[in-house]
């Protein structure tokens, strides 16, 4: 699922026009993607949590030439599911 079929769905649900439904969720993911660059955990009860996690600095080796390499510290993106999404997409027997 695309973002546009994602809104499509919103719009379908919320009984909106697709131009409200794309807005929407546009701005719902600038906000959690603003947040997260403040360092912020954005927590959706019952869907999960967003957070940014610090990488510390590694060596790593170049895959064409076999060099070390030093990669920098950095920031990345993690989610983490909530209870009842983990529930949903589940099988059935476990």
């Amino acid at each position: 699922m695309r973002k546009q079929d994602l809104a499509r769905a919103v719009a379908a649900r919320t009984r909106t026009s697709e131009a409200q439904a794309t807005a929407a969720v546009t701005a719902v993911f600038a906000v959690i993607q603003e947040a997260m660059a403040d360092g912020d955990e954005v927590t959706i009860s019952g869907f999960g949590s967003f957070r940014a996690v610090e990488r510390a600095a590694r060596e790593a080796r170049n895959p064409r030439t076999r060099d070390p390499i030093q990669i920098g510290p950095r920031r990345s993106p993690a989610f983490r599911p909530g209870s009842a999404l983990k529930r949903a997409v589940a099988l059935p027997d476990e």
